[in-house]
């Protein structure tokens, strides 16, 4: 029986043109990132289970690929709970080990720590356009800033970068973990509650006001509450406004801090901004991430019809690791779904070299080939991108593969027998 030629369920082999177009978003997120004082790190693909299971990640926890113990520490005949054979897995995101990595490293790191990562991360998710089990995560993050300065500068570097790549009239939705504490309370829910009720409203953009309800008051709560809680969306205001009047309606339930600040970091990516996008507020903006403690973001993108990334404030997560809670906010862009929809459109990488092929029939010479071989060094030399091959039978054929591939000329070498 012949190997399996096809790649595991939920990863995908890689092509040259969209590999072209992978590689210019990365230098551009790079170079756009590198602007804003984001410095490049990296962080193993494997981290330690008791990290990726220390309820910070959300759902994403029941994903992981667990990785068994190795050699005598791998006793499965004796071992009756998972722990016993399981102590690493590969990271699901790169936040939980970017404050591994911080709280490791903090001696030795600026302060504010503005960091930078592009690596693979691995979820045993259900496959789906855009969403694979192995993909490509670019995150910013900004440790030790307490003040809304940190979600102003990740908001402004991750739509300039977009910007860059040529996409426009997308939203930035944005809200506050507090602000939905806040709500809960206002429509008496218990605050053992709150979690449940928000997984719940984390649905309205697919089951409406009225689904909300109905799994709302199916899963037991009482009929004021929800009454209550889904009025304050009703003929909701998105703009800066907007939270004002939920402010005015919540009362003593939320300070006023809280609603400045959302609308200090509004105003200000408004006034500053260099990509057309829009800020929108939505108190019905969950994010499923259990470590977030404040601001809360989403990119919305209508070619897409979902969000192309997020990110938020997560105060509290350095001191799980060092006992010290340190100020962090980060932003996470969607690497894979950016890349598809560019393909889908059939982007092409600006700024290539010229690409020239040599077609070198079979049986030249070796000095010959040695010249023409020479002449190719020269050309590149010069920035050509230049490809040296042997000429097809069919090389009609063979030009067409070349030019679907971005060649725009050739030149061929004959044997001096078939000179004419």
């Amino acid at each position: 029986m012949g190997l399996n030629k096809k790649p595991v369920t939920g990863m995908k082999d890689i092509l040259p043109e969209e590999m072209r177009i992978r590689e210019y978003v990365q230098n551009v997120i790079s170079e756009t990132y590198s602007q804003y004082g984001f410095t490049r790190i990296e962080t193993p693909c494997v981290e330690n289970i008791e990290n990726l299971t220390s309820k910070q990640g959300g759902d994403n926890e029941k994903l992981i690929f667990k990785i068994l113990k190795r050699g005598e520490k791998l006793d499965v005949a004796n071992a009756t709970t998972e722990e016993q054979v399981v102590d690493g897995g590969l990271r699901y995101d790169l936040t939980v080990p970017l404050v591994r990595y911080y709280s490791n490293n903090s001696a030795n790191l600026p302060s504010p720590f503005k960091a930078l990562q592009m690596g693979n991360v691995w979820r045993a998710d259900r496959p789906q356009r855009g969403r694979y089990r192995q993909f490509m995560q670019c995150d910013i993050d900004i440790l030790g800033e307490p003040s809304n300065l940190a979600e102003i500068e990740l908001i402004l570097a991750t739509t300039t970068t977009l910007g860059k790549l040529g996409f426009k009239n997308f939203q930035i939705r944005i809200n506050e973990r507090r602000i939905l504490k806040a709500m809960a309370a206002y429509a008496g829910f218990a605050e053992d509650q709150y979690e449940s009720v928000f997984i719940t409203l984390d649905k309205m953009d697919k089951i409406g006001l009225n689904g909300v309800k109905e799994e709302l008051i199916g899963n037991g709560f009482e009929a004021a509450s929800v009454d209550k809680y889904l009025k304050l969306f009703e003929d909701q205001d998105n703009t800066a406004e907007g939270i004002r009047k939920l402010a005015d309606t919540l009362g003593d339930f939320l300070d006023a801090d809280i609603r400045e600040g959302l609308i200090e970091i509004i105003d200000s990516v408004e006034a500053t901004k260099q990509a057309k996008f829009d800020m929108v507020f939505d108190p019905t903006l969950v994010r499923g991430m259990s470590y977030y403690t404040g601001t809360i973001f989403e990119i919305a993108m209508p070619e897409f019809g979902g969000s192309c990334g997020g990110g938020g404030r997560y105060d509290e997560m350095v001191g799980r690791f060092t006992g010290q809670n340190v100020p962090a906010c980060g932003f996470s862009i969607g690497f894979e779904r950016i890349v598809l929809l560019l393909v889908e459109s059939g982007f092409k990488v600006p700024g290539e070299s010229e690409k020239k092929a040599y077609l070198i029939e079979k049986g030249i010479g070796k000095e010959k080939l040695c010249e023409i071989i020479a002449k190719a060094q020269k050309e590149r030399e010069e920035g050509r991108q230049v490809l040296v091959v042997r000429m097809n039978k069919n090389k009609k054929f063979q030009k067409e593969q070349l030019t679907a591939q971005g060649y725009v000329s050739f030149e061929e070498f004959f044997s001096e027998a078939n000179i004419k």
